[in-house]
């Protein structure tokens, strides 16, 4: 006989939904057992995920989660996601993923009190993910300007926005506002103004607030001549350039500029000024230290810097608006102290603090308020602001604000090098202080002055070598080279720039208000010199300068996720950031140098090929006068030396019109057929030419006659694929179009 089933007596607990014996249950929580035993997860699926989530939980409690710094990956990751994603439905299906995201873990953790950590941390991860790609999408529809069709010469006249001095390219540089000819609308253009000009106008009338008439040849902004070369287009997309170009001809002064006194001015005649009391390339760089005015500094010392690591000294940034505010601060502190009174009645950091502010929101401001500075000028803010409450000046989490800060206003600078570079630094320094070695190694102990000061010594060494193993990625991806040395010049350099030449350019700014400058001025251009000889000195080394192709944005990503897991998480889970760092750095060792680069309007060609000493030379079709194009196929071809004209090559076959090489790779030899200009030859013999070469590359329309055996790089490909860069061993093509997707500066057939 069957037995009846058991009904539950009012009052009593159904067996099917009790808790813990006969414990009764909520309703709600009731459902959700019966929707997981019945119609959704099996019970031991529920019991996998829910050791995951347990697993998880106790993770982010050993490794001591702090959301803020996390906040602040997630939103920077959102807005590389724009970037890195090709059209607006995908943008948008990210964001609408991303909210989907955040609402499955409300309505999974909603009743789960012992989840609250996870749940939290995912919506809150989700949403800013989300917030990151509105915010620059949002960004880019603001700003942008539509670039000019096509090149042109026009007469334009304008109201001068900004002048950048550039002696050292004996030119200065004026973004104007100027109306469009043809439909009357407002756009914004740069143009370059040689000294003779110049000097021809008067400087002084070429200034802010000027209007000025002038003929212009202007060209739409340039995208990248190669993959993984600098894109001005897309700069100029944010900057909100139309066109970029060159005076032609004299310069009529409509209305003079506004009067001396405005900030652009001090700046410029504080420059002057420096440069008047320091002769020489010290007199260029110490101008840069108290102006921000770094168009005067010569190309080889330029360069000397960048090979020794120190480029970073001569944009003012962290270290100069730091070491400002650090003097105004201690200075301040050390007179209010002289004054009982007041010690009495005012809480001096609070007081210290409001005067090291001023200081740097006025050194910021005089220097040219760009970017970085602007961004080093937020971050002290925040430090001052915790000094005055008491709280730890230095910590992930004033990097986190101060990284969002920016961000909100500038969202695009985060692909650039000055954005990565700086809060890569950052992050080294705040790690490796807060590691527990580090303040065990630093803990005050009893012991003699020298033994304290050589440990202080070497922790400065070794934060440096951290810095620049952190910069390195970022430095080969963003400039394919990258000076070996740079730890031990900057261990030397910026003790020398932070404690010698800056302080003593302020004494010497302030004793020429007497006339007692001369001396300091004097020791001012002994540090600078020193400084130069230490650049030169490292950039000259053997081996000095690595040279890289370009890396591929999974090394990159790898490099940065290993990065930041190794700042951001404590105990032994930071060790597992060495994982993507390993693989980041085989990827990077075996990324394959081109073998044939093209740039983007088919007129330059380098070609890479081994010598016979086992160095890497370049074959280059064009002798160029352009450093530009010649940097670039160096730097992107990872040549040191100077590229070898093709028509001098014993392997080439040239003729006016084209030159004719065979090349060994990848087992079986390619034939390369360029055009050196565009004269026009008869087509019969074009296409019989084509019809023998593997390759042909031409800066203009070929015929269809034309048809190589593998690729026909003429113009009409090359508008729409960008620059090229080969690889024949795997006979593969990257192109500039590959990472350009639907945005906006990228606008292909009118480069």
């Amino acid at each position: 006989m069957a037995e009846a089933p058991i009904i539950p007596i009012a009052g009593e607990p159904d067996p099917s939904i009790a808790g813990d014996g006969n414990v009764p249950v909520k309703p709600r929580e009731a459902s959700r057992r019966l929707w997981q035993s019945g119609r959704g997860l099996s019970s031991s699926a529920a019991i996998r995920a829910s050791a995951v989530a347990d697993a998880f939980e106790r993770f982010l409690a050993d490794a001591g989660y702090d959301r803020a710094p996390w906040l602040a990956v997630l939103f920077a990751g959102g807005i590389l996601a724009w970037f890195a994603l090709a059209s607006p439905w995908q943008w948008a299906s990210a964001i609408a993923l991303s909210l989907l995201g955040a609402l499955f873990a409300l309505a999974l953790w909603r009743d789960r009190p012992e989840r609250d950590r996870l749940r939290s941390a995912v919506i809150a991860c989700t949403l800013i993910f989300a917030a990151g790609i509105a915010v620059i999408w949002a960004r880019s529809e603001m700003v942008h300007a539509i670039p000019i069709e096509r090149p042109s010469v026009e007469r334009v006249q304008g109201y001068v926005l900004e002048r950048e001095d550039q002696g050292a390219q004996d030119r200065i540089r004026l973004t104007m506002a100027v109306r469009d000819a043809n439909t009357g609308e407002g756009r914004k253009i740069r143009v370059n103004i040689p000294l003779e000009t110049v000097e021809q106008t008067g400087s002084v009338k070429l200034a802010e607030g000027a209007v000025l008439q002038m003929r212009v040849r202007l060209m739409p902004p340039a995208s990248p001549m190669l993959p993984g070369a600098y894109d001005f287009a897309r700069a100029a997309w944010f900057e909100g350039l139309a066109a970029t170009g060159s005076v032609i001809g004299p310069i009529k002064v409509i209305e003079p500029p506004r009067e001396s006194g405005t900030i652009a001015a001090i700046q410029r005649a504080l420059s002057s000024h420096v440069r008047a009391r320091v002769d020489g390339p010290p007199g260029t760089i110490a101008a840069a230290f108290a102006s921000g005015d770094r168009g005067a500094i010569p190309e080889t010392d330029r360069e000397a810097m960048r090979d020794a690591g120190l480029t970073h000294l001569l944009a003012i940034s962290g270290l100069h608006v730091s070491a400002v505010i650090a003097a105004a601060y201690l200075v301040a502190f050390r007179l209010l102290a002289l004054f009982p009174a007041l010690v009495l009645r005012i809480r001096l950091p609070v007081a210290a603090a409001a005067f090291g502010a001023l200081a740097g929101i006025g050194y910021t401001l005089l220097t040219g308020a760009q970017v970085p500075t602007v961004r080093s000028c937020a971050a002290a803010m925040l430090v001052l602001i915790a000094l005055a409450m008491g709280r730890d000046a230095l910590s992930l989490r004033m990097v986190a604000v101060a990284a969002v800060f920016v961000l909100l206003l500038w969202p695009e600078s985060v692909i650039g090098p000055s954005f990565q570079m700086s809060f890569a630094a950052v992050l080294a320094i705040v790690a490796v202080h807060a590691s527990a070695p580090a303040k065990a190694f630093l803990a005050p102990r009893e012991e003699s002055w020298a033994a304290g000061a050589g440990r202080r010594v070497f922790m400065l060494f070794l934060t440096g070598l951290v810095i620049e193993i952190a910069l390195m990625p970022i430095v080969l991806f963003h400039f394919h080279r990258a000076g070996l040395y740079g730890a031990f010049a900057n261990v030397l350099a910026i003790p020398l720039v932070t404690f010698v030449s800056m302080p003593l350019i302020a004494i010497a700014l302030t004793m020429d208000a007497v006339g007692l400058g001369a001396p300091f001025w004097w020791l001012v251009e002994q540090s600078l010199e020193l400084l130069l000889a230490i650049a030169h000195f490292a950039s000259s080394q053997p081996g000095a300068v690595k040279l890289m192709p370009q890396m591929s944005g999974l090394t990159v990503a790898l490099f940065a996720a290993g990065g930041l897991w190794l700042a951001l998480w404590h105990g032994r889970a930071r060790a597992l950031g060495l994982v993507p760092c390993a693989v980041a750095t085989a990827l990077l060792l075996s990324t394959p140098i081109p073998d044939v680069l093209i740039g983007r309007e088919g007129r330059h060609v380098g070609i890479t090929f081994e010598a016979e000493d086992g160095s890497r030379r370049l074959l280059s079709l064009r002798d160029s006068r352009s450093s530009y194009s010649r940097d670039n196929l160096l730097e992107l071809a990872s040549v040191a030396s100077e590229p070898i004209p093709l028509a001098s090559w014993k392997g080439a076959r040239c003729s006016p019109e084209f030159c004719v090489i065979a090349i060994e790779r990848g087992g079986r030899d390619w034939s390369l057929l360029m055009a050196r200009n565009r004269s026009l030859i008869e087509e019969r013999a074009l296409a019989a030419a084509c019809e023998q070469s593997d390759i042909v590359v031409a800066d203009r329309f070929l015929p269809r006659s034309c048809r190589p055996r593998w690729l026909k790089a003429d113009r009409r490909l090359l508008e729409e694929t960008g620059g090229l860069a080969i690889d024949l061993d795997a006979q593969r093509i990257t192109r500039v179009a590959d990472s350009q997707g639907e945005h906006g500066w990228w606008r292909p057939g009118n480069d």
